[in-house]
């Protein structure tokens, strides 16, 4: 398996940058990161427990906690933190962040649910 070799946070556009070894390199959006979180909180406690969330166009990443040898906690600034994100998770989900993310929008409509929070 190749070895992740850089994991920048650029904060004006809430990306995160990772590069691996191998030469593949992906770049993904802190919403994308948050809405795919790795936590039971989003992926539930077995099949078919998968939670949809909303409201997440603004997030941010706050802070990159390294965990191990093996991956990050991001710290997003709606106090989410409980998502262990592996280097092969990451590595997974820049692989597959469009067909991800098309199935994150349609079960937003499935639902009547929008990226943007609600208003206050």
């Amino acid at each position: 398996m190749p070895k992740l070799t850089e994991i920048r946070l650029t904060r004006a556009d809430q990306t995160l940058h990772l590069a691996w070894d191998d030469g593949v390199r992906f770049a993904l959006p802190a919403e994308y990161l948050r809405v795919e979180s790795p936590s039971a909180e989003v992926q539930g406690h077995g099949p078919g427990q998968r939670v949809t969330v909303p409201g997440r166009r603004h997030v941010g990443i706050m802070r990159i906690e390294p965990v191990g040898h093996y991956g990050v906690r991001l710290v997003f600034d709606d106090l989410h933190d409980t998502g262990i994100y592996g280097w092969d998770f990451l590595r997974q989900l820049g692989e597959e962040h469009a067909q991800r993310w098309a199935a994150y929008e349609a079960a937003l409509a499935a639902k009547g649910l929008s990226r943007d929070p609600p208003r206050r």
